[in-house]
């Protein structure tokens, strides 16, 4: 009896384990930045714009929307008529950036998993404030150490760029 038990537990177990493994898989990849990238709210090249962009990839959509700042980013999540059936947000990695002028074609990291810088002194590609995303902490405390702000998590940063009207 003792066997049988251990054993529907660990079944169970695997069964939960490959259930997890099965959602983490259905997170579609970030899509490389191609130079036609075009902003989904300005109809703007988002290579023409520095700072950090976003990707918002929808469960019925076969290409990316394209963001020219992380605060139009988090914009397009909030705003009730924009499509709901989104697969995975994904924004630049600054700690991987070339520079603040060229954040990067394809370093991307998923923005519920980032840290945000806020209050900077860097504004984002539309000349607003914003939310700079970085993939570790010691990179966005260097960040501060040079353009002032505070760290906060993904739900935090989206508030704060809903509560900050654009420059």
């Amino acid at each position: 009896m003792k066997s049988l038990i251990q054993a529907v537990l660990l079944a169970g177990v695997l069964l939960a384990g490959a259930c997890s493994e099965e959602k983490n898989a259905e997170i579609p990849s970030p899509v490389a930045m191609a130079p036609d990238a075009t902003g989904h709210y300005c109809g703007m090249l988002l290579a023409e714009h520095s700072g950090p962009k976003g990707q918002i990839l929808l469960a019925s959509g076969d290409k990316p929307v394209w963001f020219t700042s992380v605060r139009d980013t988090f914009t397009f999540l909030s705003l009730p008529e924009e499509p709901k059936d989104v697969a995975a947000v994904y924004v630049s990695d600054m700690a991987k950036a070339p520079s603040w002028e060229k954040p990067g074609e394809t370093n991307w990291v998923l923005a519920d998993k980032a840290v945000y810088v806020v209050e900077s002194d860097q504004m984002g590609g539309m000349g607003a404030a914003e939310a700079v995303p970085f993939g570790d902490d010691a990179a966005a405390k260097s960040f501060i150490a040079q353009h002032g702000g505070r760290i906060v998590p993904f739900e935090d940063a989206k508030a704060a760029m809903s509560e900050t009207p654009p420059d």
